[in-house]
């Protein structure tokens, strides 16, 4: 088996890519889940120099592997998809928008861009506030008036996505063991419109 997909050079990439896509979305969802269920009970429940040690120091540290494996899923994540429309276009074809799997693997990749974005442009940035407001307090400067209003931005989004990665990987997973049947009378763009109002909806808070 080994031989053989050395023997195909474009399989070998495509498997390799898919297993760095699952490594690096573990490492993505995996310190969500911790940030969302284990660290937030931690932060309420634990006096204000433990709280100020943690942001400073263990934080930024669960922070830095929770955005870049957010990265990571999300350039894989891309390339797998570039890498199935190439096969599918080899094969003859594939509707796109249109087919049982691509329906399925485009709403979870919808719902992780949105994700991912939520990472880079709210979460980071807001928490980077909250930790430079940590050590400049710890160091003896005043608090800074907006890291309150940061950190609450900050777990509104990160909320967000905990509840956005149960439809995205119940979607990521249903396109290679969750076929159903579409076919001309699918009515498939009221599905979109309808998934774009919903998804916005959620987004928008």
């Amino acid at each position: 088996m080994l031989i053989a997909l050395f023997n195909d050079p474009f399989t070998l990439i495509h498997f390799t890519n898919r297993w760095l896509h699952v490594f690096f979305g573990v490492i993505w969802i995996g310190h969500l889940y911790y940030f969302n269920f284990v660290q937030g009970a931690f932060m309420a429940e634990v006096d204000a120099a433990v709280k100020s040690q943690a942001t400073q120091k263990l934080v930024p540290r669960a922070l830095w592997w929770f955005r870049w494996g957010a990265m990571g899923t999300f350039i894989t994540g891309l390339v797998m998809l570039m890498l199935r429309a190439h096969l599918d276009a080899k094969a003859g074809g594939a509707a796109v928008f249109a087919s049982s799997y691509w329906i399925n693997i485009l709403t979870g990749a919808m719902i992780a861009t949105l994700m991912f974005l939520n990472v880079w442009l709210v979460i980071w940035p807001k928490q980077k506030i909250v930790i430079a407001n940590a050590i400049a307090t710890a160091g003896g400067q005043q608090a800074n008036p907006v890291a309150a209003g940061a950190a609450a931005r900050a777990l509104v989004a990160s909320r967000t996505n905990t509840v956005f990665s149960i439809p995205m990987l119940f979607f990521m997973l249903s396109a290679a063991h969750l076929g159903y049947g579409v076919n001309e009378s699918s009515n498939v763009t009221l599905y979109w419109v309808a998934l774009f109002v919903l998804i916005g909806a959620l987004q928008v808070n």
